[in-house]
């Protein structure tokens, strides 16, 4: 089994034709927010990864193995709910709505993907009949989800986008955990207070 416990932050530094013979692993969010996890190769062959605590992997990052092998990180499909706005209202009114939805997602501590035309967030049906409410449309699909992070920036990724503080992204409480897709509960249970739009 390979082992890794070096992220190269969005494989800095490396020649892009390295990172495109690497072999992946493909990992969804709640993975990627764990320390310490095994995973399959897109190679067939298996990695056990031991990264600092706090630490989150993004699409784009690179794993360097014991033995000097790069791996990518490569975000997986994963069920999420994309929010957008009314398209017959006025572009200013629709900006308007969007940042009233990340607002609100914020003040309940959810993590959001943030775009210019829509935001995404984990399933939670309570959370999509509050957008829906809102006169905002919530669609169910299967896509990469990278949520926005706070002020603090991700570990290891010099205040890009992620979680800060360094509180809380091991919470599954593992020493190990094997990447076999599953998935816990609805999005607000991964509370990180720095989202808090407040500013707290």
């Amino acid at each position: 089994m390979l082992q890794s416990a070096k992220l190269i932050a969005q494989g800095r530094g490396l020649a892009p034709v390295l990172l495109r013979r690497a072999p992946a692993v493909e990992l969804d969010w709640d993975i990627r927010q764990k320390s310490r996890f095994d995973a399959p190769l897109s190679d067939g062959r298996t990695l056990a990864v031991f990264l600092p605590r706090g630490t989150v992997l993004r699409g784009g990052d690179a794993l360097l193995t014991t033995g000097g092998e790069l791996v990518r990180v490569v975000a997986a499909a994963q069920p999420v709910l994309r929010i957008s706005a009314c398209p017959d209202h006025a572009a200013a009114t629709q900006a308007l709505d969007l940042l009233r939805a990340a607002y609100h997602l914020g003040n309940r501590h959810v993590p959001v993907e943030l775009h210019a035309d829509h935001l995404q967030i984990e399933p939670d049906h309570v959370l999509a009949d509050m957008l829906r409410a809102m006169h905002l449309t919530v669609t169910a699909l299967n896509a990469p989800f990278e949520p926005a992070g706070g002020a603090y920036g991700d570990h290891g990724h010099g205040g890009g986008h992620g979680h800060g503080h360094g509180h809380g992204h091991d919470h599954h409480g593992h020493d190990h955990d094997h990447a076999s897709g599953h998935h816990h509960g609805p999005a607000h249970d991964h509370a990180h207070a720095h989202d808090h739009p407040h500013g707290g």
